[in-house]
């Protein structure tokens, strides 16, 4: 079988360039698709010429849309009725999807990739690994993979390009799109980047007390690596004392519904509002 031929949408931006530079290292061909003269002087600086958007798309058997979440449905409603039959069109994230904005047409493979990002423990050793937070340079990470539609033997080829988009791959995990859209944004971003902001508040806080800001964010960063360790790992038991502190904080801070969150009319409703900002505002 023919190594596939990738059209690489939005190649010059932040997610584009770092697909780019992975796919680069192997020997697919790889039309690199930028309209943005600050995408094209990227992907020169990195020896790679723009290719026309029709050429490219009229040649590829995968699409890869690096684009962002609120240029999908447009992009895609223009991009994928110039798709051979058989080919592949492959998102990052499970927004759109998970929303119905792809355009329908059986004939054509929808497939959606993300990173998982390197996890906070790992046996990472070299510098550029340990400073590689984002993962697809040098650190190890997870991903996850769906076919939305298409054949079986299409699972293969989009996990395969997803692994050098995002390498180095420790770990694939095949899921579907709805499974995905529970992971993010619900369990990633609306609470998981929730909390982390926070916590970055509560450090802040600590630092208007009168705490001095080293000696705050020291005191923060190690206590949030061993209760993920103890959360997450299971290392040692919480002490008695936190516990009682973990239940006040709760019943201080958490809505007793927050579980809400997971229901999938409300995935829906955040993924919308993500898409359209706008709306947070009547929420």
């Amino acid at each position: 079988m023919a190594t596939p031929c990738i059209a690489l949408i939005g190649a010059g931006g932040k997610m584009g360039c770092r697909i780019a530079d992975n796919l680069k290292k192997g020997d697919r061909f790889v039309h690199y698709v930028e309209i943005g003269e600050r995408g094209i002087a990227r992907l020169a600086e990195r020896g790679l010429r723009a290719t026309p958007l029709e050429e490219a798309v009229a040649e590829a058997d995968i699409v890869v849309l690096a684009i962002p979440d609120v240029a999908i449905g447009d992009v895609s409603a223009g991009i994928v009725p110039q798709m051979k039959s058989g080919a592949m069109l492959m998102v990052l994230d499970p927004a759109a999807a998970y929303l119905g904005k792809l355009p329908s047409r059986e004939d054509v493979a929808y497939f959606v990739a993300h990173p998982c990002h390197p996890p906070v423990f790992n046996d990472e050793t070299t510098p550029e690994a340990k400073s590689d937070l984002f993962g697809g340079v040098a650190a190890k990470q997870a991903i996850v993979c769906a076919l939305m539609q298409g054949p079986e033997s299409d699972y293969e080829v989009g996990e395969r390009l997803a692994a050098e988009m995002y390498a180095p791959v420790m770990r694939s995990h095949r899921i579907t799109v709805e499974q995905m859209a529970v992971l993010e944004p619900t369990m990633a971003e609306t609470i998981g980047a929730m909390m982390a902001t926070l916590l970055g508040e509560a450090m802040d806080e600590a630092v208007r007390c009168g705490v001095p800001y080293e000696a705050a964010k020291d005191f923060m960063l190690g206590h949030i690596n061993i209760e993920l360790a103890v959360v997450f790992n299971r290392v040692n038991p919480f002490s008695d004392a936190c516990l009682v502190a973990i239940d006040y904080g709760r019943r201080a801070m958490i809505k007793e519904n927050w579980k809400q969150l997971f229901r999938p009319e409300s995935i829906r409703e955040q993924i919308d509002v993500m898409l359209h900002p706008e709306k947070l505002k009547g929420l």
